[in-house]
């Protein structure tokens, strides 16, 4: 009888836990073992969960796009699909000049697609409305297989203004980047898709917003674009991890180098231990994958990728003392704006779940791109200045009942121009000489909980398939 082939997983975020458990469900009859290897004494992540006094506290990502279906499936697969949440809906802000401007309704990434609440906004000046509509005239900015920065293309095709004070806001909150170096290619192609086929950014979106319906529930609310689960992402975690054979998750395990000897992987541990393995797969972060692979050269932009730092900071209040006279679920802040916070969620407004009654929790966010000494303070010190811009926005009294400062060092992929090509190169030579090993994660194809789901599974599927 031919021996079970070994699998590896090295990481235990979702993009591991994703491969784990396809792997978990194909085991009995693929003919396969696998071993999922943690550094730290927990799986998951990004994904950390607080839970206490009534309230629920994401010190990561907070949610998921509820269009990108793959972890709503995983969600029912693992029994979670009744804890779903949609979040409130309600208005975003945007914060300029000391001044909560409401984001002009139609807009999608910041891109207007309903020109009268456009028009009648007080964010922009004339001019800067003016620039944005030549859009309608202006010709393509990138070819088909071109790649420029976000910046560069949302600039040329609406000017700096809407740039600065709307779409940069929007989608540093995405990525913690700086737009003028991020990949179009990478992050948004569907932008790129657009202006080649109606050669305009606004048609492009009035064409393909015209043939979408939203979602309503069943009191004929419009749902909220978003989901997360009632006990809080962390609960995503346990329960995929429950469903995994508890002998092959290792938790608190670090490996220092990882390499091929003819037809195994021999993976060397912090111990000295050696272990082998047919295939492997790679969710770790890229600085730390190029690390461990550190006797190829193939991974070189892995080590050159750059990462943001950011921190999420977590305030709890009794409700009488947050006087918010603005109805909504938050704000992001202009690029120019000389506050330290990045943007703000009402928590308690837009996942009422995570707040008892008769309280408020804000969600702050400090860090940017190029400039995040904030976050290597200490805890005192982000506080303290998170509540100094809140107040200049919010009456705020007394001090929070709690807090929670999370720190995320060196955290954020950063997918600079040409990031698509360097990724493609490496997987070709991934292929030609270390055939049975397998990169995925955030640094590759996507940082959204549902991209590393995706990334995982492919992972695992392609191994299934080599079977």
């Amino acid at each position: 009888m031919e021996s079970k082939k070994r699998v590896a997983i090295i990481g235990g975020g979702m993009t591991g836990l994703a491969a784990a458990f396809k792997l978990e469900q194909a085991k009995s009859h693929e003919g396969i073992h696998y071993d999922l290897f943690e550094k730290n004494d927990r799986l998951g992540g990004k994904i950390q969960t607080i839970v206490r006094d009534g309230f629920v506290i994401e010190r990561g990502p907070d949610s998921f796009l509820a269009r990108k279906q793959s972890m709503s499936r995983l969600a029912k697969e693992v029994g979670l699909e009744g804890e779903l949440l949609s979040n409130d809906t309600g208005q975003a802000y945007i914060l300029k000049d000391d001044t909560l401007y409401p984001m002009p309704s139609g807009a999608v990434m910041g891109i207007p697609t309903e020109l009268k609440p456009f028009a009648t906004t007080k964010l922009f000046s004339p001019l800067g409305k003016l620039r944005a509509l030549g859009d309608f005239f202006i010709p393509p900015v990138v070819g088909r297989d071109e790649d420029v920065s976000l910046g560069h293309f949302f600039r040329a095709r609406l000017g700096n203004q809407v740039v600065d004070d709307l779409i940069e806001p929007l989608l540093s909150g995405i990525y913690a980047g700086d737009l003028d170096k991020l990949s179009l290619k990478a992050t948004f192609p569907h932008f790129q898709q657009l202006e080649s086929k109606h050669g305009s950014l606004i048609k492009g979106l009035q064409a393909t917003r015209g043939k979408q319906t939203q979602a309503k529930d069943s009191a004929g609310k419009k749902k909220g674009m978003f989901l997360t689960f009632e006990r809080g992402l962390e609960s995503f975690v346990e329960a995929i991890a429950a469903r995994l054979d508890q002998n092959s998750v290792h938790t608190g395990v670090q490996i220092d180098n990882i390499q091929k000897d003819a037809d195994v992987f021999r993976l060397t541990f912090d111990d000295g231990t050696i272990k082998e393995y047919d295939q492997v797969i790679i969710t770790t972060p890229p600085h730390v994958t190029a690390k461990m692979l550190g006797a190829y050269d193939y991974f070189k932009y892995f080590k050159e990728l750059e990462s943001s730092t950011v921190a999420t900071v977590a305030l709890g209040f009794h409700k009488s003392a947050v006087d918010n006279p603005y109805e909504g679920t938050g704000f992001v802040v202009s690029k120019k704006s000389s506050f330290d916070i990045t943007a703000c969620t009402w928590t308690h407004k837009k996942w009422r779940h995570s707040t008892p009654e008769g309280h408020a929790l804000l969600r702050s966010y400090v860090g940017r791109a190029g400039d995040s000494d904030i976050v290597y303070k200490t805890d005192e010190e982000i506080v303290a200045a998170v509540m100094k811009d809140l107040k200049q926005i919010m009456n705020i009294t007394g001090e929070p009942l709690f807090y929670e400062v999370t720190r995320w060092k060196q955290s954020m992929p950063q997918y600079a121009v040409g990031h698509t090509y360097k990724i493609a190169k490496m997987r070709e030579d991934i292929a030609r000489h270390l055939p049975g090993l397998h990169i995925a994660g955030a640094g590759l194809d996507g940082v959204g909980l549902p991209d590393c789901i995706d990334q995982g599974e492919r992972a695992a599927e392609c191994i299934l398939q080599s079977i």
